[in-house]
């Protein structure tokens, strides 16, 4: 964005420009009246909206006096047409620019016109300002704006603009500010920019332009604005760029530069503003660098810069931001940084420095963003940055940093703090709890000792505390259950003692909990249980003792460890367990437990680990996949556990050998005459509403009593399907899947789709699908019918979507027209509605984990469901799915790159991905990853919409508005400040909005990319 001051200097010009430029128009000038007609056919072809915005246009004979019109020069003829952030909809190509001759300043700026620009803009022979930025222009830039001679501003940014920069452009002698960023450009930038010698501002970032830059700088000694930004340059920064003595602003960030800093860039003594980050740049930051006496921003972060720091980069005392981030800078970090008075903004984090912090880090009292984690740093905390009051983010973590921290918590604009893993000593101080912003606090792996403050407990805002492996003492302080935002806590491996607070359980949205290696006591009845959001409990390693809560079984999220060992529990395992359905490893090691292990267990088919030893349990292992291959470590040192497990004993028989061989006999003579399969019927009957041929397809799978595993019916059923799928030929094939292949089957009455697994050795992933399928019942998932398990086959049979998926639908311009602006909306509620269902209104929550427009199928109606249902959760059960398991690139949430717990949460970001998807009419993948980058976190809706289709009117807008704004809260990086799916289905019920309000230009604010320390 360009400064503020460069916007005036705009402004001045456009204006000093319409009102003394008419100095030299040809003398046949067409009459006003012409230039009129002109100017209201193009308004008649204008949208309805545009035309209402322009009512003034009417009069033939007074167009000086319609809104946006100036006559200048005390000529009756137009100099200036100005109508930006009108509305207008429509295209530059039934403006007739042969009767605009005179025109001086064309600002069309910031509205809705789309079309190329049309070639005859080059009879414009007298423009000296052309503003078509903020539009949805498309098609190249046409090299007859060379004809434009008198030309100095020319403003094309913020469109859809593609091809190559035309390489004429370089005889626009007169230009003084070039702005093309944020279009698709490609190829090099033309050497012959280097030829426009009154040039001030060229910004060409947020493109895709390649090569390296190789214009001559020559002729552009007055220019001081460079923005090249984002794009694919590559190459050596060229020596020649510091010839632009008079350059303020140098930003070539995020690009593929290599090589060197050029050392005489500390001719540049202009520079207030230097951005070379995101590179590939190498070798040790020159001397000269601190020559830029007058620099105040400087980011060289992200490249491979190395050595120590030149010793008179500390001369740079008007410096508010230096980053050094994710570089091999080595030596001692220097002293010399306290001295930069207005530093606000200083990161050096994973370097390899080493030596102490300096000493007058916040003497300025403006420090505050500090990011030194990952070096080797030693000595104590400043006593400047213990009392730094101006702090927002501190991150230390990671270093030898050793001091007493017993004075630190003066901070009360701190958001976020992380010392963690350093040799940090002292007490928590009471006012910690002063601060009042902060979002996390992580103090682990250091020696503090003493009691957690009950102040604590004030910090409203606080998501994470982690203050384990420490020296901690005393009882978890009662106030902890004020923490009501709270999704973190871990306060494992201290010295703690009594018993859980029950006050835990009004944390409601703990989502992870680690109390273990303390000396907690007591039963854990009336607190964690009431935690329904956890997804992680650790209570190991304690002297819990009394039984183990059945309301356990309320903890349905419980998804990547539930640890209850080293304790002294003595009751049975209650059979309730077996509810937590989504638990992948249990461990009830190194108790007293008693009874059996619940037959219950068996269903727990996301289960990869189970550890009983060392207990006093009996009788027989539940008899499923994970027990048969389970080691016999799991289960050793019990009373007397018998199963399938190798390594136990066999189970007491309780019948005669003779009499449990017989059944068996008679079913080893029925398998090699009858083929082994079960088709179940789905419990639901089709909505009313659908077609005759599918309610006849249900009748007659409903009438054909399969839920016998042997009859008639079952067989001719299979033996249908072989046949109308030509034995699964792939003729008959419409989609191949992670776990399987779709064939259409035209039955008699009726077509089906039918899903074939891959691999027979898929059973636990084969059941846990079926499983999932006939428990749920919701109109917007595709319905199954029934499976087959054959020998040698397994097939699932649902019904048939015919307009196939979303994702194919959005691909061609025939398909994604017919889905207007209201079926998306539709298709929006649809999946919004599937999603709330499954996570609150079924017996046990469910999460899809693979929500992407693959997986939404559309029927006729344009009805969307959900398929591929849990196919993702259950390629988990053998462990050795891992890439399966995160779902889809470009769908997956953040916090699968760190972790592989999985929640509700993470099927609101892949919505609202498919969300953005749906509206943008393409993965919105350039968009979500140039969030980090932005200068300006906000967009436009505009600027999204799939421009396939007409731009919607106000009333859809609207909806399309609150659908959009809500798409961008659920990809928030923090998965606490995604909204629910009930939030959301709220938002889009809600009648509310301002008709008057233009929403298409509304803007809606982008979730802040979270303070991660980097």
């Amino acid at each position: 964005m360009a400064p503020l001051a460069s916007k005036i200097l705009d402004s001045l010009t456009i204006l000093m420009m319409c009102t003394t430029a008419l100095v030299s128009a040809a003398r046949a000038l067409p009459p006003l009246e012409q230039q009129a007609g002109a100017l209201l056919a193009w308004k008649a072809s204008l949208s309805q909206q545009s035309q209402d915005a322009l009512r003034s246009w009417r009069n033939i004979s007074a167009p000086c006096r319609w809104q946006g019109i100036r006559c200048g020069g005390g000529r009756p003829v137009i100099a200036a047409i100005s109508l930006p952030r009108m509305r207008l909809r429509g295209t530059l190509e039934s403006l007739d620019f042969s009767a605009l001759r005179t025109l001086v300043s064309l600002d069309l700026s910031h509205n809705e016109l789309a079309g190329s620009i049309p070639v005859n803009i080059k009879l414009l022979k007298e423009l000296h300002a052309l503003l078509l930025h903020d539009n949805l222009i498309r098609g190249s830039i046409p090299p007859v704006l060379a004809n434009l001679t008198k030309l100095r501003l020319l403003m094309l940014h913020d469109n859809q603009v593609s091809g190559e920069i035309p390489r004429q452009i370089g005889e626009m002698g007169n230009l003084v500010s070039l702005n093309l960023s944020n279009n698709y450009l490609v190829g090099p930038i033309p050497c012959e920019i280097g030829h426009l010698k009154h040039l001030l501002k060229l910004d060409l970032s947020r493109n895709d332009l390649s090569g390296p830059v190789s214009f001559s700088p020559v002729n552009l000694e007055n220019i001081n604005m460079l923005s090249l930004s984002r794009n694919n340059l590559s190459g050596p920064i060229p020596k020649d760029i510091v010839k632009f003595f008079n350059l303020q602003h140098l930003d070539i960030s995020q690009n593929n530069f290599s090589g060197s800093i050029p050392s005489n860039i500390g001719n540049l003594t202009k520079l207030t503003t230097l951005y070379l980050y995101h590179n590939q740049l190498s070798g040790h930051i020159p001397r000269e660098l601190g020559y830029l006496v007058i620099l105040e921003d400087l980011r060289l972060n992200n490249n491979t810069l190395s050595g120590s720091f030149p010793s008179n980069l500390w001369n740079l005392t008007k410096l508010t931001t230096l980053h050094l981030n994710f570089n091999q800078f080595s030596g001692h970090n220097p002293q010399e940084i306290g001295e930069l008075m207005n530093l606000e903004m200083f990161g050096v984090s994973l370097n390899n420095l080493s030596g102490a912090l300096p000493s007058d880090l916040c003497v300025g009292g403006r420090l505050q963003f500090l990011t030194a984690n990952g070096n080797n740093l030693v000595g104590p905390l400043p006593t400047s940055l213990l009392s730094c009051k101006s702090l927002v983010k501190l991150c230390l973590e990671g270093n030898q940093l050793q001091g007493d921290i017993s004075k630190m918590g003066l901070h009360p604009n701190l958001v976020y703090v992380d010392i963690s893993s350093n040799k940090l000593f002292g007490q928590l101080s009471h006012r910690w709890g002063e601060c009042y912003k902060l979002t996390m606090l992580r103090a682990s792996n250091n020696n503090i000792t003493g009691v957690i403050p009950p102040s604590i407990g004030q910090l409203s805002q606080l998501g994470i505390l982690d203050v384990s492996a420490n020296k901690l003492e005393g009882q978890i302080p009662l106030g902890i259950g004020n923490l009501t935002v709270l999704f973190n806590l871990s306060l494992s491996n201290n010295l703690l003692e009594g018993s859980i607070p029950k006050d835990i359980g009004s944390l409601n949205n703990l989502e992870y909990l680690d109390l273990s290696s303390n000396n907690l006591s007591g039963m854990i009845q009336g607190s964690i249980e009431h935690c329904l959001k956890l997804h992680f409990l650790n209570l190991s390693h304690n002297r819990l003792n009394g039984s183990i809560p059945i309301k356990l079984e309320m903890l349905v999220n419980l998804q990547e460890l539930l640890d209850l060992s080293d304790n002294s529990f003595a009751s049975v395992i209650p059979s309730q367990l077996g509810g937590l359905s989504m638990l992948e490893i249990l461990n009830l090691s190194h108790n007293a437990l008693k009874g059996s292990i619940p037959p219950s267990f068996q269903r727990m088919f996301s289960l990869l680990s189970i550890d009983v030893s060392f207990n006093k349990l009996e009788g027989s292992v539940p008899q499923s996949r994970l027990f048969e291959e389970a080691p016999i470590e799991w289960f050793m040192q019990n009373k007397q556990l018998c199963g399938v497990v190798k390594g136990l004993p066999p189970c007491d028989l309780t019948e005669s050998g003779g009499r449990k061989k017989k059944p068996r006999a008679i079913l080893l003579a029925i398998i090699p005459v009858v083929v082994s399969f079960q088709f179940i019927m789905a419990l639901v009957s089709l909505q009313c509403k659908r077609r005759k041929r599918k309610v006849e397809c249900a009748n007659e799978l409903q009438q054909t009593k399969l839920f016998a595993i042997w009859n008639f019916h079952g067989g001719d059923m299979y033996r249908q399907i072989v046949d109308a799928t030509e034995n699964f030929s792939d003729a008959h094939c419409i989609g191949i899947g992670s776990s399987g292949s779709v064939y259409r089957a035209q039955l008699p009455t009726c077509e089906i789709a039918v899903k074939k697994i891959h691999t027979i050795e898929e059973e636990e992933l084969f059941n846990r699908e079926i499983d999932a399928l006939m428990h749920i019942r919701h109109r917007n998932i595709v319905k199954l019918f029934g499976y087959c398990s054959a020998t040698k086959q397994r097939f699932l049979l649902y019904e048939y979507m015919e307009r196939g998926s979303l994702a194919a639908s959005l691909r061609t311009k025939e398909t994604a027209i017919e889905l207007d602006w209201t079926r998306r909306l539709n298709i929006v509620q649809d999946v919004a509605h599937v999603l709330s269902y499954m996570r609150h209104d079924c017996f046990a929550p469910i999460v899809h984990r693979d929500i992407t427009s693959n997986n939404i199928l559309l029927d006729l109606e344009f009805r969307a469901c959900i398929s591929d249902f849990g196919v993702a959760k259950i390629l988990d059960v053998d462990g050795s799915n891992c890439t399966r398991l995160a779902g889809t690139k470009g769908y997956l949430a953040p916090e699968l790159a760190y972790t592989t717990r999985v929640t509700e949460k993470c099927d609101i970001y892949s919505f609202g991905v498919l969300v953005l998807e749906l509206f943008m009419g393409h993965h919105p993948g350039d968009f979500l990853s140039s969030l980090s980058s932005m200068d300006k976190k906000s967009t436009i809706p505009k600027y999204l919409l799939d421009t396939r289709l007409p731009l919607p009117k106000a009333e859809i807008a609207n909806e399309i508005f609150k659908v959009i704004a809500i798409a961008v809260r659920c990809i928030e990086p923090d998965p606490l400040h995604r909204p629910t799916m009930q939030d959301a289905i709220k938002v889009f019920s809600a009648d509310e909005g301002a008709s008057n309000l233009d929403y298409l230009h509304t803007e809606i604010i982008i979730p802040a990319c979270g303070f991660e320390c980097s």
